[in-house]
């Protein structure tokens, strides 16, 4: 027969608009274990699971019937100060009925406290002569009206139980899952899994019974601004959504926002594991990631399973479109669901999609040991360079345009590269080269189009590393320490470290540019000797800057930046990821203008 071997939830404390999904072990008829549902659809070998959410909400039980639930309450047993419990009542017939016998009660109470009638007056003088009394319905609209709206049954009319020691339970739900809601704040949750006779529909068996923490609220991430770096406030203005728009400006956000699969509690053993639990996270990075209203969105680190269950049809939602690509899976030997990739989004009022590239590096590793390593050495070469990484290219044109009425029907086209490169520290030369090969290929791009291009991602390289150099520098010097760790030569001749490619960091702006308000505070949070953010990840055992927005500085302008965060307001919950930012890394967001088009 179908048993239930254990029950647990993934985090006991729950949280308002996180839904909550109990483990379910099962061992089947055929003692076979397994985390499979079986539904009332479903039934195996006749039998089913059935499932019951209830809180410890306060729910009056009418005085009279105490297995209803009070939908009225005699205001005069309140004023009386007569016990709470014998004030209410389940309808207004329960309360008519009882009304002899209850009005005794208001009697012993009026002449207790007032024998010249005052008392009396006070508490009696808004009964009829009917004989019903003044009735407080208000519990018909906030208690009883609770709606079981979540999980995929049919709404079933409200359930109470009395339990022994005076516990009184409210049902809230009948499915597997479900999220709590504000009205569940303070309240502890009871899950119940019972096995059930499908003909029968008595339960079979214990009943599995798990009882979380009190629900609180969600935290929410501090609002960040959009500061200017020209010192003047945005040449633009908050549009009906909240967003910035201004002819020719569009903003672009970069954002790892930390896979999953690597948000463990040995990794991150400082942040709460409610807050650590993925269906806390996802819903507060989606509500962050809508919050900063972004016409592109570049993610790094977003799971295939996780972009084609939550962030493709959320974001949809707010009108962006989806393109995404998958890490590669030679080295990763885990559920290929739970491989992380790139995600890049637009909107699709903003821009129309006209091509997408993707770039795989191993097949990248694959041609260049082809090409330049003896036979022998071919696995070894192949064991260090191929790493699963990717990149995501897509060309865009926007459907609007600064060009003017000299330059009128001309396409604005934008190339945007995401990537993630994620190398161990130690490959320095693997690192380098995964660098170098995207910006060869978006060199060719370039050279196919006048188009303006952004590079996004996370780098994984501090600024002042060969990679980050070759990116803001176009090249790297031959005597540059990251380059003395190169086994398979594969960095030779060290003069082809360079590109064309005029890139500028984005946040270089607030060290360069701007006096304007706000504008000392975020050059504190820079690094001087290397105009970049004096950190993008912050966690227990390291803080440093990994993530970068590039972009062609010939054909686009930096018009303002997402205000960086300071290491103190982090270091109160030690650092990321935390209730309040859902990641170890934190969003870059920059708004640009594209310039008057001048062929490179």
């Amino acid at each position: 027969m179908l048993s239930v071997l254990r029950v647990h939830l993934p985090s006991d404390i729950p949280i308002v608009g996180c839904e909550l999904t109990p483990y379910v072990l099962l061992r089947r008829p055929d003692k076979d274990v397994t985390t499979d549902d079986v539904p009332e659809s479903a039934p195996l070998d006749g039998h089913f699971l059935r499932y019951r959410i209830q809180s410890d909400k306060k729910v009056a039980i009418c005085s009279v019937h105490p297995s209803e639930q009070a939908t009225l309450q005699c205001l005069g047993c309140v004023k009386a100060k007569i016990p709470v419990s014998k004030s209410y009542h389940c309808s207004p017939k329960c309360f008519s009925d009882a009304w002899q016998h209850h009005r005794v009660l208001h009697d012993r109470a009026a002449s207790a406290v007032n024998e010249n009638g005052n008392e009396e007056e006070e508490v009696f003088g808004r009964f009829n002569s009917s004989g019903s009394g003044v009735l407080n319905t208000s519990l018909s609209g906030s208690v009883s009206s609770t709606s079981l709206t979540n999980g995929s049954a049919p709404l079933y009319p409200a359930a109470v139980t009395q339990r022994s020691g005076g516990e009184t339970w409210f049902e809230v739900g009948r499915s597997k899952t479900y999220t709590p809601t504000a009205d569940d704040i303070g309240h502890v949750l009871k899950f119940e899994c019972v096995v059930v006779d499908a003909e029968s529909k008595v339960p079979v068996g214990h009943v599995n019974t798990i009882l979380t923490s009190r629900v609180i609220p969600a935290p929410s991430p501090s609002p960040r601004r959009l500061v200017p770096v020209n010192g003047v406030d945005v040449m633009g203005h908050l549009d009906s959504d909240g967003r910035i728009s201004s002819s020719g400006t569009f903003t672009v956000l970069s954002y790892n926002i930390l896979s999953d699969v690597y948000a463990t509690s040995e990794s991150y053993s400082y942040c709460p594991s409610w807050a650590l639990s993925w269906p806390y996270r996802r819903q507060n990075l989606l509500r962050e990631i809508v919050g900063y209203r972004a016409d592109i969105v570049c993610l790094q680190e977003v799971q295939s399973d996780h972009f084609e269950e939550f962030f493709a049809p959320e974001l949809d939602k707010h009108g962006y479109q989806a393109l995404y690509k998958r890490k590669t899976n030679e080295v990763y030997n885990g559920n290929t669901q739970t491989i992380d990739g790139c995600a890049t989004f637009f909107r699709r009022d903003r821009f129309s999609h006209v091509k997408k590239y993707e770039v795989e590096f191993n097949k990248a590793a694959q041609s260049l040991t082809d090409a330049m390593i003896p036979s022998n050495q071919k696995k070894s070469a192949l064991n260090r360079l191929v790493k699963d990484n990717v990149a995501l290219i897509v060309v865009l044109e926007a459907k609007f345009s600064n060009q003017g009425a000299d330059n009128p029907g001309k396409r604005q086209l934008l190339c945007v590269a995401n990537t993630h490169v994620n190398v161990h520290q130690d490959l320095k030369d693997v690192k380098l080269w995964q660098v170098h090969t995207l910006l060869k290929g978006l060199e060719k791009i370039a050279a196919s189009a006048d188009i303006p291009m952004l590079v996004c991602g996370d780098f994984n390289s501090v600024p002042g590393s060969a990679p980050h150099t070759l990116l803001a520098m176009g090249k790297v010097d031959p005597l540059h320490p990251d380059l003395q760790v190169d086994p398979l030569n594969i960095l030779r001749p060290l003069s082809k470290l360079i590109h064309q490619l005029p890139l500028v960091s984005a946040y270089s702006s607030f060290a360069r540019l701007g006096v304007g308000l706000g504008m000392e505070q975020q050059r504190r949070r820079m690094d001087s000797t290397t105009n970049e953010p004096l950190f993008t990840n912050c966690t227990r055992d390291f803080i440093g800057t990994l993530d970068y927005i590039f972009y062609t500085a010939d054909s686009l302008t930096v018009e303002s930046l997402l205000e960086l965060l300071d290491e103190e307001s982090l270091r109160k919950d030690t650092a990321l990821p935390s209730p309040e930012w859902s990641s170890d890394h934190i969003a870059l967001l920059a708004e640009f203008r594209c310039k008057p088009r001048i062929r490179r």
